[in-house]
């Protein structure tokens, strides 16, 4: 009885050590995404890797926040250097650039997918989306995920209080400012307009929409050697006019970045010009009716504006020694569950970013979202207008966040009566410059 005793419980443990081995064997494959959202948007991005893990056994996507968009580019090169970069890491579109100055840190998305062999349609994606993350010759360097564009948002209880028509916003330039003068004259509220993100929205955007060069080389797409382009004549006239516009009251500089959001939620400002993702704080906290049209544009510079660029992030893939191909091969798989036509719709709808994809947008389409939140398509559609050019393709430009700023110092300049329009737009191209000259220098 002892022996037979002995022999049943090594029969046992031998079926328990063969189990235990067999579910290490079926483990999922860890990939270590490293994101930068925070508050509600880190928790829909949490959902989206759980959604993946969900749909699948292979693989478990782990979502971790890192801080903010500079703190994770940072913590992303020290892991690279250390030997332990994640699979995947979430960068903002300025800094495309350095991203892909990288060299062997990363893993351009079209090398990632031809290398696992799957195919990689890069036409599902909207142009405007497409364009900036992809090389001058169209190939995708890193895989879209949360975007926006700019748009003009108004105050349609201070339209009417004004006299100004609240179901028809200006929609070129001398109607913005032609509105906000007749908002302070008869003031129906403290200043007409403002900026937020007022390089993107006064610069990039303006280059864009009305296809004039931001610097040489197709923006940066085509070569290092690029130079800046700001201080052309479309360019120094549009700062003068909001030199002027500042002088008589109707402009508010509210500040750098997103600064001057506030000044419209409060009221202050009838009018501002911002990302498109500000819809939820809108949504959230206007004590007023608003509404939301397409950027204007100079129509004796251009007749029909062209499509505007995107804000937000990209997701990139990142290299670490000995990570193996079934590693990458998780990595493609993520990316293509993001990019379904449902996933793509999900995240649109649950974040206020536009869809990526042709397909989400119009799995959107047929859920209804957008007659349930008129003018959330509105966006996409100043991303898709008229034909994509180098000038509206996007930017390409090494250490673009330092370039931004300079802008923005020398604008604050002009606006303070301490140099002409001209003056500001000079120096912030020679400083500029001096910047993508470093740059180059070191990407060599």
């Amino acid at each position: 009885m002892h022996r037979r005793s002995l022999l049943a419980v090594g029969a046992a443990a031998a079926l328990s050590l063969a189990a235990s081995t067999g579910a290490r064997a079926q483990a999922p494959i860890d990939i270590q995404f490293w994101h930068a959202m925070t508050g509600p948007l880190g928790q829909i991005v949490g959902q989206a890797a759980e959604a993946f893990n969900q749909a699948q056994n292979r693989y478990r996507v782990v979502a971790t926040f890192k801080g903010g968009y500079v703190d994770t580019m940072t913590q992303a090169i020290a892991a690279f250097r250390a030997g332990q970069a994640p699979h995947i890491v979430q960068m903002f579109e300025v800094g495309t650039a350095t991203m892909m100055a990288a060299g062997r840190a990363i893993k351009p998305v079209h090398e990632l997918f031809a290398e696992a062999g799957i195919p990689l349609n890069t036409e599902q994606y909207l142009a405007g989306v497409r364009g900036y993350y992809s090389s001058s010759d169209g190939k995708l360097i890193s895989m879209p995920f949360n975007s926006s564009t700019a748009v003009l948002w108004y105050n349609k209880d201070v339209f009417r209080a004004a006299g100004l028509d609240p179901e028809k916003p200006p929609a070129t330039w001398p109607e913005v400012f032609a509105a906000a003068r007749q908002i302070r004259e008869r003031n129906a509220a403290p200043c007409g307009f403002t900026v937020g993100w007022p390089t993107w929205t006064q610069f990039e955007q303006f280059s864009a929409l009305h296809n004039i060069p931001f610097s040489t080389r197709a923006n940066g797409f085509d070569g290092l050697d690029t130079e800046l382009r700001i201080n052309a004549a479309p360019f120094v006239r549009h700062l003068n006019n909001l030199v002027e516009a500042s002088r008589n009251g109707s402009f508010k500089w509210g500040g750098r970045d997103n600064a001057a959001e506030p000044l419209y939620i409060s009221g202050e400002c009838a009018m501002i010009q911002t990302s498109s993702a500000f819809r939820a704080r809108v949504q959230r906290e206007a004590k007023f009716q608003w509404g939301a049209t397409m950027l204007p544009f100079y129509p004796d510079v251009i007749a029909e504006p062209i499509n505007s660029v995107i804000g937000g992030a990209s997701l990139w893939v990142m290299t670490s020694p000995n990570r193996r191909a079934e590693e990458y091969r998780g990595v493609v798989e993520f990316f293509n569950f993001l990019s379904r036509p449902d996933r793509d719709a999900w995240w649109h709808q649950q974040t206020g970013y536009v869809p990526i994809t042709r397909g989400g947008y119009e799995q959107s389409q047929r859920d209804g979202f957008y007659q349930r939140e008129p003018g959330t398509d509105m966006p996409i559609h100043q991303l898709t207008r008229g034909t994509m050019t180098e000038n509206s393709r996007g930017f390409r430009l090494g250490r673009f966040v330092e370039i931004r700023n300079i802008i923005q110092e020398e604008m604050e300049k002009a606006l303070q009566g301490q140099q002409s329009a001209q003056a500001a737009l000079d120096a912030a191209v020679q400083r500029g410059n001096r910047v993508l000259r470093d740059f180059e220098r070191a990407s060599r």
